[in-house]
């Protein structure tokens, strides 16, 4: 890996210090900037400011974005076959011309422990990556979770996963576009979240311990 480090100081105050690092697959490892937060790239169910702050209470809007090249897609990690929303949840797949809508958080480190645990990192579901993300504020670099092993659900315009009899789970999907709604997604963008097949599962899901603000 490659890696440099940003130091910017002004009459002996040190006022940034950020270590940037490209790891072999093109993508920037996450860095901390010095009051000790990072950018994070949601664009499944961490929409919903309350799922995410379930277990990442720092978490703060920052703005939303669009991430190129990728394509939002649900389905499930070839290892895992049960989970806690019962049906495909979501991931992005590399994909030239598509664009992934979401929203950056801020969050501060000690929240990273947690956020990787939420993600299923130590157990292989997800692998953390940094990303460039298109903003009205200009590109930021941001952390977001990419699944290994990903088997989709339902056919996409790119051939970069596995397909599988899967669908998506009403509620990941409820809690994904309650989330692009309120955080101001394209219409457009929404329409096509809304218009995701389900697998009508109605039974008991991590949704229940979801506190929804409907204000």
């Amino acid at each position: 890996d490659s890696s440099w480090n940003i130091n910017l100081s002004c009459c002996g105050f040190q006022l940034l210090n950020i270590e940037l690092s490209v790891a072999p697959s093109g993508y920037r490892k996450m860095s901390i900037s010095a009051n000790g937060r990072f950018m994070y790239f949601a664009f499944g169910s961490n929409l919903l400011k309350e799922r995410l702050q379930m277990a990442n209470p720092s978490a703060t809007f920052h703005t939303t974005g669009r991430l190129k090249d990728h394509e939002l897609s649900f389905g499930l990690c070839e290892t895992i076959q049960n989970n806690i929303w019962h049906g495909g949840v979501a991931t992005i797949v590399p994909c030239p011309g598509a664009d992934v809508w979401g929203v950056i958080w801020t969050l501060s480190s000690e929240d990273l422990p947690r956020l990787d645990k939420q993600e299923g990192v130590s157990v292989g579901i997800y692998s953390p990556l940094e990303v460039s993300v298109e903003t009205d504020k200009g590109l930021i670099f941001c952390r977001t979770y990419e699944m290994n092993n990903f088997h989709r659900q339902l056919a996409c315009s790119c051939a970069n996963a596995t397909s599988t009899s899967c669908h998506e789970s009403n509620f990941p999907l409820y809690v994904v576009c309650l989330g692009a709604e309120r955080n101001g997604l394209p219409v457009e963008y929404l329409k096509k979240l809304e218009a995701i097949q389900t697998n009508n599962y109605s039974g008991p899901s991590v949704l229940d311990n979801i506190r929804i603000d409907m204000n």
